[in-house]
């Protein structure tokens, strides 16, 4: 099994596998304090996007990673990132994470949609059995998103990361099994209605 790039198309936003030419637009998008306050390395300028991008783009490379920039249908707008992660196809698993919305599209069903499209495809076109998630401890914003679409909470793995100013990183994980795949796809179904 491969994970190759694909366009993932819902009613209110699309994922296309991101590309350098994204960078101004995620700029657009992107560049608020508040988004990078709890993530590894701030992103305070269109040069730091464009190292993102690459970053992300290298992983790709290396089998790693497989990056979307999130895109709102009805005008073309970049609005976001995603991406599939800690790939390990043998034991069909993977990671959803690195995701982040502008935020004046927070909280207007971008992410939820976001995450039908990747556990959708993770689960029914991938064969997956699990999908896993991890946040900082500290954003509770991020754990009780994980936890309304019914992610089961597994556990804290202490001082697990360190981010580029050295402070250290408690992260949380969560999961979804394919077996609980239909009911979190009904909830999910259900909040986008």
């Amino acid at each position: 099994m491969t994970l190759a790039a694909v366009t993932l198309s819902g009613s209110h936003i699309r994922l296309e596998p991101l590309r350098l030419d994204h960078v101004p637009a995620l700029a657009r998008a992107g560049l608020f304090p508040e988004l990078w306050r709890l993530q590894p390395t701030p992103i305070n300028n269109e040069r730091d996007m464009h190292s993102y991008v690459a970053a992300a783009l290298d992983d790709q490379q290396r089998g790693q990673s497989l990056p979307f920039a999130i895109v709102r249908q009805g005008d073309g707008e970049v609005i976001g990132s995603t991406r599939y992660m800690d790939i390990a196809l043998p034991h069909r698993r993977l990671e959803i994470g690195a995701t982040w919305l502008s935020p004046a599209c927070q909280r207007s069903g971008a992410n939820t949609e976001a995450k039908l499209l990747l556990l959708t495809h993770a689960f029914e076109s991938l064969k997956l059995i699990r999908v896993v998630f991890k946040t900082e401890v500290l954003n509770d914003q991020s754990r009780q998103a994980l936890a309304r679409i019914g992610a089961v909470e597994e556990g804290i793995f202490r001082q697990h990361l360190l981010a580029a100013s050295g402070r250290r990183r408690d992260m949380i994980y969560f999961s979804i099994l394919d077996s609980e795949w239909p009911a979190v796809k009904a909830r999910l179904l259900a909040r986008l209605r």
